[in-house]
């Protein structure tokens, strides 16, 4: 059953991959939308971008203040928790922030769709899609937080607010950003300049085009069954990244060289980038790929939207571009 009683919604994390995309999706199906981030510069590039719609506010405040986020998302019947934290972060401060939009959603007897990854489950023990089902054994601190951040998630304290997590795997698209394993490859080719792909080039895996994602997003937050649980957000298929870097240097006209990093390269970079070497307890990922089950989501709102490759990448490459040529 599809309750289409949902006037508005907040998208918390708003200018990021995900928010984004939410927040566009939402729009276009003319539910009123508030789009929440912590810098109103932010907002109001984002706002810009989307053409200023009429069904869009914006407020700034602090996810981790429950007040704010409170305050802000009067009148939403439905919150979408996208905001993120840096990896480094992630173990002081994931949960603290989750904690905090909780508190604020059960004041409301809000709804609250958390986005998230699949950091939840344990290896893979065969080449099947995995469904929501599959065992969460997490063997990594991040997997281990993440898993934390679910058992908060649906506590019963929370006895006033209904609760679903979706789970991507990684994703890209045109408002992908660096939080995306590919976000800076893509970017890379994108500028005509060489660059480096995290993880293994060769080994087939799956991505999320993000516009899809949204979709999907946003229609099991329609639903009023679908509350309650974990849904899977798959992807168009798997493939691998010396195919993805084909695809975008076709669509960029550009030929550069791009060199896969491994655990070496990662732990050096971390001693600049403190984020670069949190990414190496990760890459069993990029080795060992887990694919989602779509079936869960197709019994309850049909087809899994399903992009190809070659027009998303596409897609990604020139939006990249028109950002960095100032056309949007």
């Amino acid at each position: 059953m599809i309750n289409n009683a949902i006037n508005k919604a907040i998208v918390l994390g708003a200018t990021g991959g995900t928010g984004t995309v939410i927040i566009a999706e939402l729009l276009r199906r003319g539910i009123e939308t508030v789009a929440f981030g912590r810098s109103m510069p932010k907002l109001e590039q984002l706002a810009g971008r989307l053409g200023h719609p009429a069904g869009l506010s914006l407020q700034s405040g602090d996810v981790f203040q429950a007040e704010d986020v409170f305050r802000a998302a009067q009148g939403a019947e439905v919150i979408f928790h996208c905001a993120s934290v840096p990896y480094h972060e992630m173990t002081a401060k994931l949960l603290p922030m989750g904690e905090a939009v909780m508190e604020a959603a059960n004041r409301l007897a809000a709804k609250v769709v958390a986005v998230d990854g699949i950091y939840v489950y344990s290896r893979r023990v065969n080449d099947q899609p995995v469904d929501e089902n599959y065992p969460k054994n997490p063997h990594t601190r991040k997997g281990q937080i993440k898993l934390q951040f679910e058992q908060m998630f649906f506590s019963p304290r929370w006895n006033r607010a209904k609760r679903m997590i979706v789970r991507l795997p990684d994703y890209y698209g045109p408002t992908a950003n660096e939080a995306s394993y590919l976000g800076s490859a893509l970017e890379a080719v994108a500028a005509g300049k060489p660059g480096v792909f995290i993880g293994n080039m060769t080994i087939p895996r799956e991505y999320v085009y993000l516009p899809d994602a949204a979709v999907m997003m946003v229609e099991l937050a329609l639903r009023e069954e679908a509350y309650g649980q974990n849904w899977n957000i798959p992807g168009a298929g798997v493939i691998s990244g010396q195919e993805i870097i084909r695809i975008a240097r076709r669509a960029a006209g550009s030929s550069k060289w791009m060199i896969p990093v491994g655990t070496a390269g990662l732990t050096l970079f971390g001693l600049f980038v403190p984020v670069m070497k949190e990414i190496v307890e990760m890459l069993y990922l990029t080795k060992e790929p887990l694919r989602l089950s779509g079936a869960k989501y197709e019994r309850i709102a049909g087809p899994v939207p399903a992009t190809s490759f070659e027009e998303g990448i596409t897609a990604t490459i020139r939006a990249i571009q028109n950002r960095a040529a100032g056309n949007v």
